[in-house]
């Protein structure tokens, strides 16, 4: 075997070799075992729309963290078009599909009640409808000034919507 055709098998041997490795690599990724370990802690139901729910809400953050919310049809589609406005990139097929499977999987009389004394940012912003910025500022108002007694020292936090708070205070427990 002389040079040149022992660098041409070795190079075709090469290429079968990475091709494969990719091959392999591709079909961890997309396993339910790596999805967690990337951050995106639970494996989603099967159903329409799983695909391009995964594709679009991981663009900026996990699965946990979007499916949180537990919304109805129009919340989802509020919070879709907040994340479009934010600058995820998606087609309005996508976007259709990601609403219809959100709200069937993820609807919003699975909202757990609120307990506003030991509540994450993320609980507020879910449950309440709230700003990202409204969350963290109830945070730091109940650290500032202690638990929260009614609804009315809730309002008292500069800067949040008191509408929505209004709109949901059945889910709000004072504890």
């Amino acid at each position: 075997m002389n040079f040149q055709s022992h660098s041409s098998f070795a190079t075709r041997n090469l290429r079968i070799i990475i091709t494969l490795l990719f091959l392999v690599g591709i079909a961890t990724l997309n396993s339910p075992l790596t999805m967690r370990t990337l951050g995106q802690g639970r494996a989603l139901p099967d159903g329409p729309g799983k695909i391009e729910t995964q594709k679009l809400c991981t663009q900026c953050h996990d699965l946990d963290k979007a499916i949180a919310p537990r919304q109805d049809k129009t919340g989802w589609a509020g919070t879709v078009e907040k994340m479009v406005a934010f600058g995820m990139t998606a087609t309005a097929g996508d976007v259709t599909l990601v609403v219809d499977f959100l709200a069937t999987h993820y609807p919003a009389d699975d909202v757990p009640p609120i307990r506003v004394n030991q509540a994450t940012a993320i609980d507020f912003e879910s449950g309440l409808g709230l700003r990202r910025s409204q969350a963290s500022a109830i945070i730091r108002y109940r650290e500032a000034n202690g638990p929260f007694k009614t609804i009315e020292d809730l309002k008292k936090v500069p800067g949040i919507d008191t509408a929505k708070v209004d709109a949901r205070k059945s889910r709000l427990i004072f504890e």
